[in-house]
């Protein structure tokens, strides 16, 4: 059996993917996945074999011209014509295939799938992105949310016309050009009425909704690489730090600064991720480290507190460590997560994008109390850690279907 894992995003979207490919392959599977370049690395560290797609994600978010609002069409008729030319060859010999990633990438890839005819499935990492009429879409990334329309038919179908007006015409364009048919229904097309919601049912329960989700639980890459000596001495030498990070995504102007010394008021040292945002701290004093990429799951598991931007990847990683939370949230997903960590009692959820000491020392003050560490520590032991081998052993079963389906 192979199976073609294929994202466009960043290490958020690559990280559950990875998980997924390592179950896959313990039940006998060959996996392969396409992706942006910027995760060849990661994945030859866990043996999956990379197909390079389009170009770096890290250039596009954080090079010198970040792209605007403007710039979106022009990059979602960009990625259907990336996707369709690079992950066509990929997909040859495959039985079935699993998608993540912007919407535009993803009706590529089923137009892939379609052509070669075999199964699709599209996954989630948060409940709030599946289509339903019982509550409202988030905005398209840089709008503001729809104030002259509270029905929630209308809103969902609104984003989903305005998916189209924006690569519609380049999509159907290229599925022209290989025999396929045209495409309107751009939500139907991508998602399909059975996706998979890759989340954890306690850090973000499935919502009601008209599809037939199938939520696994989180896929999760179990990590057994050890932490680099530096930190290691690090963590020896005092009380457990807090630990601060941004991630794959944008961070606050100064956040580095405006961090520590929050940190630093309470006491604690500090362990600043530099993240694709390049974090640094403003002086060189010995009580805060910088580092690179690490094991989240052994290194929150030694920390007091994790302020970070709330994307469901390192959400879930700090909840089942049990460590205290403080969630600035940036964009996408991540005010979801934020209120649900302050709704789980395990942390807080920072007001606004921009923190400064003062609002960060506050928030810090709930999320190193006694009581915010004992309830992260009972809801750490109520996250599921099966999700992959769950979504594993369903996604077999699917090709194996679609394979009799071929034969009779």
């Amino acid at each position: 059996m192979r199976v073609l894992l294929s994202t466009s995003g960043s290490r958020g979207d690559v990280e559950p993917l990875l998980g997924l490919a390592v179950q896959l392959r313990e039940l006998g599977a060959e996996t392969r996945m396409c992706a942006p370049p910027d995760c060849a690395e990661r994945l030859a560290e866990a043996g999956v074999p990379l197909v390079p797609v389009g170009t770096s994600m890290r250039a596009k978010l954080h090079g010198k011209r970040p792209p605007s609002l403007e710039d979106v069409p022009r990059l979602d008729a960009e990625a259907i014509a990336t996707q369709l030319d690079q992950v066509l060859p990929a997909a040859e010999g495959c039985e079935v295939m699993v998608v993540s990633g912007v919407l535009s990438a993803a009706v590529a890839v089923r137009s892939v799938a379609e052509k070669l005819g075999i199964p699709y499935v599209y996954v989630f990492y948060c409940p709030i992105y599946v289509p339903s009429p019982y509550y409202p879409p988030p905005p398209p990334l840089g709008e503001q949310p729809a104030r002259d329309v509270t029905d929630n038919r209308v809103l969902w179908d609104r984003n989903n016309q305005g998916a189209y007006q924006r690569f519609g015409a380049a999509l159907n364009s290229r599925r022209a050009s290989i025999g396929l048919p045209p495409v309107d229904d751009i939500f139907s097309y991508g998602y399909t009425d059975r996706p998979f919601l890759a989340a954890d049912p306690v850090l973000a329960p499935l919502q009601r909704t008209d599809l037939d989700v199938v939520q696994t639980g989180a896929w999760i890459m179990p990590d057994e690489r050890p932490l680099p000596a530096e930190v290691e001495a690090f963590l020896e030498a005092g009380p457990p730090p807090v630990h601060v990070e941004f991630g794959s995504g944008p961070a606050p102007t100064d956040a580095a600064r405006v961090a520590i010394e929050a940190i630093r008021a309470h006491g604690h040292r500090v362990i600043v991720s530099r993240g694709w945002a390049g974090l640094a701290p403003p002086d060189d004093r010995s009580d805060c480290l910088t580092v690179g990429e690490v094991n989240h799951q052994v290194l929150f598991g030694r920390v007091a507190a994790v302020v970070h931007a709330g994307s469901a990847g390192i959400t879930t990683a700090v909840t089942r460590a049990g460590a205290p939370q403080v969630v600035v949230p940036q964009m996408t997903d991540q005010p979801y997560h934020a209120g649900r960590v302050a709704e789980l009692g395990i942390g807080v959820a920072h007001d606004g994008r921009v923190p400064t000491v003062e609002s960060l020392s506050a928030a810090l003050t709930t999320a190193l109390a006694p009581e915010t560490r004992a309830r992260a520590i009972d809801v750490a032991g109520k996250i599921r850690a099966d999700g992959a081998a769950v979504a594993a052993k369903l996604l077999l079963d699917t090709a194996a279907g679609a394979g009799r389906n071929r034969t009779e």
